[in-house]
């Protein structure tokens, strides 16, 4: 593919393949000899498990194993943080889907006819659902508070107290969970698998296997989408146990049903937010109670916690703070990693509460954050100094506020006009012909949204990568191949990593090893972590590489580097007080959307989304632009549409039949503006920028749905009914 260096667009080096569909995808993997694998599922949130029977399973005909918890070879739970979840149910089930039997057959209906004649034996419990009661009852993952100033004694002009509410959203990838273990004939094994972090998956698969790390060697399958979905385990340890038990490559993929059961969710939420302002609107004080719904085990809850508790006022100058944030143990679904992680529940909250003190003042939305904009020198609610800017900066004599900058630039960015004789397929509801532009309402609404970037709160966040240069044997010129265990989920990492080898080491031709286990760790492609950490390990050893090279000549040999990068330090949060300079990195987005609202029948189109996100540095400025893209169009999915609907623990929408997602029909012109505030620690001074605009969008549209209507709308996904509903006059 034509080369490029840090700041240009090249093509991705898997485009083509992509596009023509010989991109081989973990759903499209095939070995000899294989079998199918497939896992039987409770179908009830809470019950004890009395007995299995699996006598008529292993009785069918081609069918090879049927293994439950007393066949697990080695320790029973695993998790991310915390090894609290199962490998197959011992006794008892606490989410519908948990895994309680695993089957290997010759084919994958076979396999599934033969998990339906497992006879399990249930003692159905009453599950326990609601978040607050959970709470109340002293059963969740973790606490956080925050506390700053005075709260309680704090006098205010206008004060702004409000409930709001986020609904369960699904990553919803396109490419199911699946993969393929290999036994390798002496007790070890080879697993083909598409995973957002394979060396975290060794961690924990490796115990529960009773095999030493070594035994078992991760290649990274194709994946097709991941969002937070591929972060815990799926498919991994079960048909691992197969493979073992049966001396054959076994084969796991999840249908679109089984994929909705089968991986976390992001975390919905309860807040109570109270905002005290001056007559300026000035903050005097935010007090918020934060409930967060982890489900049934652990996950990445914690963390997801000290997120929405250190972000819970978002990049606003407040002097008094009182927040209050759990992550509560239920029998719903699993929650844990989704893009935005915690920032998101808390950012529609927060946002909601400033347009609402702009209301309340007569002022400006705009000028509202203005006034209270974070700058250089200034500190977070949990007392981390915002210091990612150049510190000599000022602009009239202020020092720089990275907010208000983004803020000031949509003064020469028109709101979309309203068109005279608008086509009805232009209107909500489109061509089912529902309005001719009566009960249509426009409305503009702004978000802002603040994301921490890389691992927080003491985290060991670290990513390695060797490089090697040699000469081509045929033509002579000097090549440079890259093996890192980075995940490419989508985001386009593999071209970065080609990128910076060329910029570094000046030569044209790279070549990407296969990311497997056999390089070290590049921690997990989330938090918007793997340009700075993995694309800082590259430049790294390729830096080692360019000096090596300085007066020796590669037909002399190879030069090869292996480097690991590190990014600052960080601290965990206080448990009392929440104090602690916790975060790496702070990116900041703000939304403005345009809407267009049916009144009368409660139909939504977003029209417009114009974002303007401070990116550090571009380092490719088209995948720059699809990652904004993407992070807008979930916050859309959020705002409008997207919600596992459950009922007492029990999913009642697992399909795209009955979850929707945005379409190209609902996702509207984006007009983008790239802001480069180099940050002076990160690699090329980049800010990791997949996650602030899925923070920011949410708001902004649900901003321009109350302008258009008027109505307070304090929970999302906005439905039609809460837009229909007449208040009593």
């Amino acid at each position: 593919m034509p080369g490029g260096g840090v700041g240009d667009s090249p093509i991705r080096p898997e485009a083509e393949s992509k596009v023509n569909g010989a991109f081989d995808y973990a759903s499209d993997l095939a070995f000899e000899g294989m079998l199918w694998g497939h896992t039987l599922r409770s179908p009830h949130p809470r019950a004890l498990i009395r007995s299995i029977d699996t006598a008529a399973a292993l009785a069918l005909p081609g069918v090879a194993a049927v293994l439950t918890a007393a066949d697990v070879p080695g320790k029973l739970h695993y998790g991310l943080i915390e090894a609290d979840q199962p490998v197959l149910a011992p006794g008892e089930v606490n989410y519908q889907g948990e895994p309680v039997a695993v089957v290997a057959a010759e084919t994958l209906d076979l396999a599934r006819r033969a998990a339906e004649l497992v006879d399990v034996v249930y003692e159905v419990l009453e599950p326990r659902c609601d978040a607050g009661e959970a709470v109340a009852a002293g059963e969740y993952f973790r606490y956080q508070p925050v506390r700053l100033g005075e709260p309680v004694t704090a006098e205010a002009a206008v004060v702004i107290a409000r409930e709001y509410e986020v609904g369960m959203q699904d990553q919803a990838p396109l490419g199911p969970e699946s993969g393929v273990a290999v036994p390798t004939g002496d007790g070890g094994l080879v697993l083909h698998v598409a995973t957002q972090w394979l060396h975290s998956d060794l961690e924990q698969i490796a115990p529960c296997l009773g095999l030493a790390p070594e035994r078992i060697h991760l290649a990274m399958a194709g994946i097709g989408g991941a969002f937070g979905a591929r972060e815990d385990l799926s498919v991994q340890v079960h048909m691992a146990m197969l493979a073992l038990r049966t001396g054959r490559p076994v084969k796991m993929m999840y249908d679109r049903a089984e994929s909705f059961l089968g991986h976390v969710h992001r975390h919905p939420a309860r807040m109570r937010y109270e905002h005290g302002a001056d007559e300026d609107g000035r903050l005097v004080y935010v007090k918020a109670h934060i409930v967060l719904d982890g489900g049934a085990y652990a996950s990445t809850t914690e963390a997801v916690v000290g997120n929405a508790a250190s972000l819970a006022v978002g990049p606003y100058k407040v002097g008094h703070v009182s927040v209050d944030a759990w992550g509560a143990r239920t029998n719903n679904p699993p929650c844990g990693a989704m893009r935005g992680f915690g920032g998101v529940q808390t950012c529609f909250a927060y946002e909601s509460q400033m347009d609402a003190i702009a209301d309340a003042l007569g002022l400006d939305p705009l000028e509202v954050r203005r006034r209270n904009a974070l700058a250089q020198g200034d500190k977070l609610v949990n007392g981390q100094v915002v210091d990612a800017y150049d510190p000599t900066r000022a602009v009239d004599g202020q020092p720089f506020s990275p907010l208000r900058d983004l803020l000031d630039r949509f003064a020469d960015i028109p709101v979309p006009p309203i068109p005279a004789g608008r086509d009805i397929v232009e209107l909500p509801g489109g061509t089912g012909n529902t309005t001719h532009g009566e009960g249509v309402r426009r409305g503009v609404g702004y978000g802002v949204g603040l994301k921490n970037i890389c691992y927080s709160e003491g985290f060991d966040d670290y990513s390695t990568a060797r490089v090697r240069l040699e000469l081509d044997g045929t033509t002579g010129e000097p090549v440079a191949f890259i093996h890192t265990a980075a995940a490419e989920v989508g985001q386009g990492h593999w071209n970065l990593q080609t990128q910076i080898a060329r910029t570094e080491l000046g030569v044209e031709r790279v070549v990407l090893l296969p990311n497997d286990t056999k390089a070290g760790s590049a921690g997990s492609s989330s938090a918007s972590r793997q340009s700075y950490m993995t694309g800082g390990a590259v430049k790294a050893a390729c830096e080692a590489v360019r000096d090596l090279w300085q007066g020796r000549d590669l037909a002399d040999g190879p030069i090869e580097a292996t480097r690991v990068f590190r990014h600052r330090a960080t601290k965990p949060m206080d448990p009392v007080t929440g104090q602690g300079d916790s975060h790496v990195q702070l990116a900041l987005c703000v939304h403005r959307a345009t809407v267009d609202v049916d009144v009368e029948l409660g139909l939504v189109k977003v029209v417009d989304l114009t974002c303007v996100q401070d990116v550090g540095k571009a380092l490719n400025p088209v995948a720059l632009e699809g990652q904004i893209h993407g992070g807008s169009a979930q916050g859309l999915g959020l705002a409008v549409m997207e919600e596992i609907v459950t009922d007492e623990g029990r999913v009642r929408n697992a399909s795209f039949t009955d979850y929707l997602i945005p379409t190209i029909l609902d996702t509207p012109p984006m007009r983008l503006r790239i802001v480069e505030n180099a940050d002076p620690e990160a690699p090329y001074g980049l800010r990791g920028a997949g996650e602030p605009p899925t923070l920011s969008s949410t708001p902004a549209i649900v901003a321009a749905i109350r302008d258009a209507t008027g109505l307070p709308l304090t929970r999302v996904p906005v439905r039609p009914e809460h837009l229909t509903v007449r208040r009593p006059s």
